[in-house]
C-alpha cells in the first residue's frame, strides 16, 4: 500500500490517542475513515478534526468487546463507504495490580479489550479487506508484549497474546497470497490517557505512597513519544508492509534487553522494581 488517498480506513479507539492521532493523519492524506470508540465525546472531537479534507468521515459507539456490535460496525462501513482498506485494531486500556490480589473481573474486562477486541476487529474486517483486494490489519500489541514487568501481568498477557495473535495471522495471509497484509505494532511510552482511564489496584498506590495523579505524572514524563509521531511511524510501517513496528526509541530499547537470556532480564527487571518501591 504505496498511499492512502481514497482508501477506506477503519479505526478503533479512535476518540484519542494513537486512534485520533491515525486518524488526522489519514485525513489529511485523503482517505475516508470510519472511526469508533466508546467515548462519544471524544469521538466526536476526532470528527471534528478529520473533516474538511475531502474524505468521508463516519463514526459509532462501539465497544470492541462485544463481538456482535463489531462485526456489525464492519457491515455497516462498508455499505456506508463501499468497501474498506485497513483496519486499526488500537482501542486498549491498562489495569496494575498484583496477581495474588487482582480481581478476575478486572483480567476479564482487560482482556475483552485489549485482546478479544482485536480478534473481533480481525475477524469481522478480513473477508472485506479480502473482497477489497488491498487490504492491511494493524493490530496494536505494545513493548509489554515482548517483555514483562511486575503488576502488569494481565496487560503482559494481553499484548504477548496480540503479538502471538498477529504473527500467526501475518504468515497465513502471506501464503494466501489474497492481497491483505498484517503488522504488529509494539509502541513505547505514548503520551496517551490510557494509564489516567485505566484501573489501579489499591496495593500499588499503598506500596508506592503514592495517588492516581502521581502515577499519571510518572507515566507521562516517561511517555518519551507524542501521539502524532506514533501515527506516523506506524503508518509508514504499513507502506513498507513490516511484519512488526517498534514505536520510539524506548521500544527499540526494550526490544534489544528482551533478546537477553531470560535469567539475566527477569532479574535486571526485579531489580528496578524492587528499587522503585524502596
Amino acid at each position: 500500500m504505496n498511499n492512502f488517498y481514497g482508501k477506506v480506513a477503519a479505526i478503533t479507539g479512535a476518540g484519542s490517542g494513537i486512534g485520533r492521532a491515525l486518524a488526522v493523519n489519514l485525513a489529511g492524506q485523503g482517505a475516508h475513515l470510519a472511526l469508533c470508540d466508546v467515548d462519544e465525546v471524544g469521538l466526536a472531537e476526532t470528527v471534528s478534526l478529520c473533516e474538511g479534507f475531502g474524505g468521508k468521515v463516519s463514526s459509532q459507539r462501539v465497544d470492541v468487546a462485544d463481538r456482535a456490535a463489531v462485526f456489525a460496525w464492519a457491515d455497516v462501513v462498508v455499505a456506508d463507504h463501499g468497501r474498506v482498506n485497513l483496519i486499526f485494531n488500537n482501542a486498549g486500556v491498562s489495569l496494575a495490580a498484583p496477581i495474588e490480589a487482582m480481581d478476575i473481573a478486572d483480567f476479564e474486562w482487560l482482556m475483552s479489550v485489549n485482546f478479544w477486541g482485536v480478534v473481533h476487529g480481525t475477524q469481522a474486517f478480513l473477508p472485506h479487506l479480502k473482497a477489497a483486494g488491498d487490504g492491511h490489519i494493524v493490530n496494536l500489541s505494545s513493548v509489554f508484549g515482548l517483555a514483562s514487568i511486575p503488576s502488569q501481568s494481565a496487560y503482559n498477557a494481553s499484548k504477548f497474546a496480540v503479538r502471538g495473535f498477529t504473527d500467526a495471522l501475518r504468515m497465513e495471509l502471506d501464503v494466501a497470497k489474497c492481497g491483505v497484509s498484517a503488522t504488529t505494532v509494539h509502541p513505547g511510552g505514548i503520551k496517551t490517557n490510557i494509564a489516567r482511564n485505566g484501573r489501579v489496584h489499591h496495593s500499588i498506590m499503598e506500596q508506592s505512597g503514592q495517588t492516581r495523579a502521581d502515577l499519571d505524572k510518572a507515566f507521562q514524563r516517561l511517555a518519551v513519544t507524542s501521539p502524532t509521531r506514533a501515527a506516523k511511524e506506524i503508518l509508514a510501517a504499513v507502506q513498507a508492509n513490516r511484519r512488526r513496528a517498534l514505536i520510539g526509541v524506548d521500544a527499540n530499547v526494550i526490544d534489544f534487553l528482551s533478546r537477553l537470556p531470560g535469567s539475566l532480564l527477569h532479574r535486571l527487571i526485579a531489580f528496578g522494581a524492587a528499587r522503585r518501591r524502596g
